[in-house]
């Protein structure tokens, strides 16, 4: 059949490309912290809530850390088809979730753990697995997996 798009109607196409290289696996919670963390603007991590994934294979290879939102003081909002999105279009399986907390009280709120069932809901869907939910600040962080909340 032929693609006539003469009627003014968007053509999309995807295209995934992985960059050669040594490919770091993610093997514990500290391990992505210290990733996450550096995706952070040190001079503001104190100052602004902001959200990022981390972008996962199937062998728990990092695939790169994607912002899903930049909030205010003490929230962000959170939509939950961007997580998806990001992920579907880096070919991810897994992700594990971060936000800080610009306050430094790293323990999760009922919001919190709200959101991370959401999220894991929605992905589990579409097959990808939340291996972990991060709550970061500049001196240490809170790790869902870890505190046997996942």
């Amino acid at each position: 059949m032929e693609n006539n798009n003469s009627e003014g109607i968007a053509e999309v196409s995807l295209i995934y490309k992985r960059k050669a290289g040594t490919c770091l696996a993610i093997i514990s919670s500290e391990q992505a912290y210290n990733i996450l963390l550096k995706a952070y603007d040190e001079d503001t991590i104190q100052f602004r809530e902001e959200f990022k994934i981390l972008l996962l294979d199937p062998a728990l290879q990092v695939l790169g850390v994607c912002c899903i939102s930049q909030g205010g003081i003490d929230t962000t909002a959170v939509d939950v088809r961007l997580i998806l999105q990001a992920a579907l279009l880096a070919n991810s399986t897994r992700i594990i979730l971060c936000h800080n907390h610009p306050s430094g009280n790293i323990k999760s709120s009922l919001p919190d753990d709200q959101l991370t069932r959401k999220i894991q809901q929605a992905a589990s869907v579409m097959d990808i697995k939340v291996e972990d939910h991060l709550i970061i600040s500049g001196k240490g962080y809170y790790s869902y997996a870890d505190e046997g909340k996942l």
